[in-house]
């Protein structure tokens, strides 16, 4: 079933349900994937990708983050919360996340096969690490990560 089917699905499942929460925030998954389709049509592409759909997610899930952040940051617990709930939600259509131990595990071996072993590698590492990794954990957990393997 692809992504596009799956989220019209949990829509029908998310108003039998009476789920707000679910309901909302799978419509406004189903908003992006429509509006990077327009886009995209525009451009002679007819569908997306897989890899197009992904990056609509990891975008809504790294929003959904920051949101998160600036509300705790902010006092507002309650704003932090319904956004943790939409994040998780979101979660459910990415690929499996890896465990920090993994996380580790994959950076070092991408440093080891570059040959990295300076700050100025940087660049070179993120590069490959963020397109292997691309929705399958946060790209602030990997960058904190190189820094520190980095320096």
């Amino acid at each position: 079933m692809s992504l596009k089917e799956q989220i019209n699905e949990d829509i029908k499942l998310a108003m039998k349900a009476k789920d707000k929460i679910r309901l909302e925030t799978v419509r406004s998954i189903k908003k992006f994937l429509l509006e990077k389709e327009i886009e995209l049509r525009g451009k002679g592409k007819d569908n997306l990708t897989p890899e197009d759909e992904i990056e609509i997610l990891v975008q809504q899930a790294k929003q959904r983050r920051d949101s998160i952040e600036q509300y705790i940051q902010g006092g507002r617990q309650d704003l932090a919360d319904k956004e943790k709930t939409e994040l998780d939600i979101i979660e459910t259509y990415l690929p499996a996340q890896v465990s920090d131990s993994e996380l580790e595990e994959i950076i070092t071996n991408i440093i080891t096969k570059l040959g990295a072993n300076t700050a100025k590698d940087l660049g070179k590492v993120m590069g490959v690490a963020m397109k292997e990794l691309k929705g399958k954990t946060d790209g602030k957990k990997i960058q904190e990560l190189v820094k520190s393997k980095l320096n």
